[in-house]
């Protein structure tokens, strides 16, 4: 049995975008959207803090939603053959993303474990799938489910197990306001699905014991 734990963070606004993000995302749309906004609350979009706003969101949202413009499956395509058919798992892999419905973020940690059927993928291309399915519009489930369907398409594995834990601004700073709560949700394929014993195991791993 492998495991693995992998973390990342963002760069705030010293982050440079990709040229091709930059390429695929209509910036000027945005900023005129932004000071509709801006106008639509009250506010002044031309007032000496705000006169920037409009630029400085329209990157961030291409930031943000970079995943739309890039296929997870090119970071499944190189892989390893080993006969190794133990469980494979990373666990807290950070994810930033932004949910569907109100256009604020969700944060939180997934948790990968998988059983090879005669091939492995480098520990850090899970991370990287993680990260391009959140940098969409998103729901956490489909999230979840997305990821566990493109191990099995890719990867042919015995089974897979994603485990998604997140907190949501929509729930934390609007509307019910429940600071604190976490949604989790589970993905179990193949094996993991069939298995109770396989999928307690993960479990466990997950959660230590």
């Amino acid at each position: 049995m492998q495991t693995a734990s992998e973390t990342g963070s963002l760069d705030g606004e010293t982050a440079e975008l990709e040229p091709s993000v930059v390429t695929d995302v209509d910036l000027p749309r945005i900023e005129r959207a932004v000071r509709e906004i801006l106008a639509a609350v009250g506010e002044d979009p031309d007032r000496e803090g705000l006169l920037e706003t409009p630029s400085r969101v329209a990157r961030m949202y291409a930031e943000l939603f970079s995943g739309l413009h890039d296929d997870p499956r090119q970071h499944l395509q190189k892989f390893f053959t080993e006969e190794y058919d133990e469980l494979v798992l990373v666990r807290d892999i950070s994810f930033n993303s932004m949910c569907e419905h109100h256009m604020l973020p969700f944060t939180g940690k997934a948790h990968i474990g998988y059983v090879p059927n005669g091939r492995v993928v480098g520990l850090s291309k899970l991370a990287r799938v993680v990260e391009v399915v959140s940098k969409r519009p998103q729901v956490q489930e489909r999230m979840t489910e997305s990821i566990a369907n493109l191990l099995i398409e890719e990867l042919d594995v015995k089974g897979v197990a994603v485990v998604i834990e997140a907190t949501h601004s929509c729930m934390t700073i609007r509307g019910v306001r429940k600071p604190g709560s976490l949604c989790v949700t589970s993905a179990m394929k193949g094996l993991f699905r069939s298995n109770l014993s396989s999928r307690s195991e993960v479990m466990n791993l997950i959660y230590g014991g």
